[in-house]
């Protein structure tokens, strides 16, 4: 088992670079199961980062994994999202405050849309992180608070419609936060996600997601090592 202080989720290799790139230590890359560890030192408090793979059971499990063999403070699911709220924008960062599974449907039973059966409606953020993440100067970026969404498939315009109309209070969608909150709630673990914005889910979603994943990436890791200043302490 190895000692840090939070533990970075990203999907993507460009997700993933850039913490790397702004650390200033970089370990080694180690292959754990399906995913990409790295242990980075970022002004004195220790990250394990982690490439989980694109999808729902790569980061839960990833996740799980980490959890296990660092028992970190926190967990950060970072990377990118498809806008989905009215106000969004292409450069905006979200910060989760709720997140809910969007192709979840168990209604038939009772349970809540977007809500797996015997699990929280709705999962949320950690109060205390979200306080330090919204309360931290971000450089002029736009930061909006709100409801995040996650499932198996890739957002654009063909779906985009039955999405918001299922749930008009969400914000953003992606692939992996909900499934990392379940799991961090299993392991009551503190958890909370920052995503970029790179599309709108609209016409040209696949399209504006490659132009403008980068730039995401970035945006997140921003706001998301600002805010790791001011949860951990420095060592």
């Amino acid at each position: 088992m190895i000692a840090v202080d939070a533990v970075v989720v990203a999907a993507m290799a460009d997700e993933a670079e850039a913490f790397a790139e702004r650390a200033d230590f970089v370990g080694p890359v180690a292959q754990v199961g399906h995913a990409l560890h790295r242990v980075l030192s970022v002004e004195s408090r220790g990250v394990l980062l982690v490439q989980c793979g694109i999808g729902l059971v790569s980061s839960a499990t990833a996740a799980a994994v980490a959890i296990s063999g660092t028992r970190p403070s926190v967990v950060i699911s970072a990377g990118s999202a498809g806008g989905i709220g009215e106000q969004v924008r292409v450069g905006d960062v979200v910060v989760g405050t709720e997140f809910v599974y969007s192709g979840a449907d168990a209604r038939a039973f009772g349970y809540a849309l977007g809500q797996v059966p015997g699990m929280p409606a709705r999962f949320v953020a950690d109060e205390a992180l979200l306080e330090a993440t919204l309360g931290v100067a971000h450089d002029g970026l736009t930061v909006r608070a709100g409801t995040m969404l996650s499932g198996d498939a890739f957002i654009d315009a063909s779906l985009v419609t039955a999405v918001r109309a299922s749930f008009p209070d969400a914000l953003s969608t992606d692939m992996e936060t909900a499934a990392l909150a379940q799991t961090c709630h299993l392991y009551g673990v503190p958890f909370l996600s920052v995503r970029g914005i790179s599309d709108l889910c609209g016409p040209a979603a696949n399209d504006d997601f490659l132009t403008h994943v980068d730039d995401a990436a970035q945006r997140s890791a921003s706001v998301v090592l600002a805010a790791l200043h001011s949860i951990v302490p420095r060592g």
